[in-house]
């Protein structure tokens, strides 16, 4: 049998018959709103395909937030981190020049109290020889410094210098075993030398006799009879007093006023009715 319609629709004749369609769907909804609801229900059955194809790119869009926003979170964290070592540390200087101030302060005061010229020295070096207690400070002839004149810390008697030179002096510790000084028992004004002992720790009083009035915690300070130390600094607190049989001297240990093992700045004196002794190295 011979089909009726032997050729379909010219793509053209579609095309138009689409057109016209739509045109009319068109107008109808614009002047008659008789296609909202078929809108609506198409809309609403699309919606979840909609939904399904933009899935894709919020998920890429959310992962592309979400490193991006950990990234700077990150990079803030290290900012923070770097400040606030940054801060640490210049709080640190500061509690260091605070505590510096307060060292330096203590040494002007201990010296204008007993009326003596004096000025503050920074510690450069430290003899590595541990036999040897010896220190450098940074100030020299040129600083009007002189051989045998006294320094002092906030608390005692550090020593004596031995040797100068243009910006910088070598001095000798009390606690060296060949430094040796005049003293007096401040309660009872009892003469004696006090000899180091090879220790920052301690010191020995040499030729006190046994029957002499010497108590533990009895503070021993300098004479200035040896016309070197200026009298009445702090030199020790005794801590002992030994009696051997026989012996016609007593062993009396005192431990330094002075922090010998820390003090990072020290006091040069000039006492007032001194004259700067004779060079001689060491007393």
């Amino acid at each position: 049998m011979k089909p009726l319609f032997t050729d379909a629709p010219s793509p053209t004749a579609r095309y138009l018959a689409c057109a016209i369609v739509s045109f009319l769907f068109i107008s109808v909804d614009h002047e008659h709103r008789q296609l909202a609801a078929l809108r609506s229900a198409m809309a609403l059955a699309v919606y979840p395909l909609q939904y399904l194809a933009s899935l894709p790119v919020v998920l890429m869009d959310s992962v592309a937030r979400n490193f991006a926003t950990r990234g700077s979170l990150l990079l803030d964290n290290e900012q923070l981190k770097s400040e606030n070592f940054r801060l640490k540390a210049r709080s640190l200087r500061f509690e260091a020049l605070e505590s510096e101030n307060g060292r330096l302060r203590q040494l002007l005061d201990s010296s204008a109290e007993r009326g003596n010229r004096s000025v503050v020295a920074d510690l450069l070096a430290v003899d590595a020889n541990p036999a040897a207690h010896q220190i450098v400070i940074d100030k020299g002839s040129r600083h009007h410094i002189y051989i045998g004149q006294p320094i002092a810390d906030a608390h005692g008697i550090l020593g004596q210098v031995v040797q100068v030179a243009p910006f910088s002096s070598t001095a000798l510790l009390i606690s060296d075993a060949r430094h040796a000084m005049a003293v007096q028992v401040n309660r009872t004004g009892l003469r004696a030398i006090a000899v180091g002992a090879g220790s920052v720790t301690e010191l020995f009083l040499s030729f006190v006799p046994t029957n002499a009035d010497v108590q533990v915690g009895d503070l021993i300070v300098s004479s200035g009879l040896d016309n070197r130390f200026p009298a009445g600094y702090p030199v020790g607190l005794v801590t002992s007093v030994s009696l051997s049989p026989g012996d016609p001297f007593a062993r009396i240990a005192v431990k330094p006023s002075a922090q010998i093992g820390s003090s990072h700045e020290v006091l040069l004196i000039w006492p007032q009715l001194l004259r700067p002794a004779a060079p001689t190295g060491t007393p």
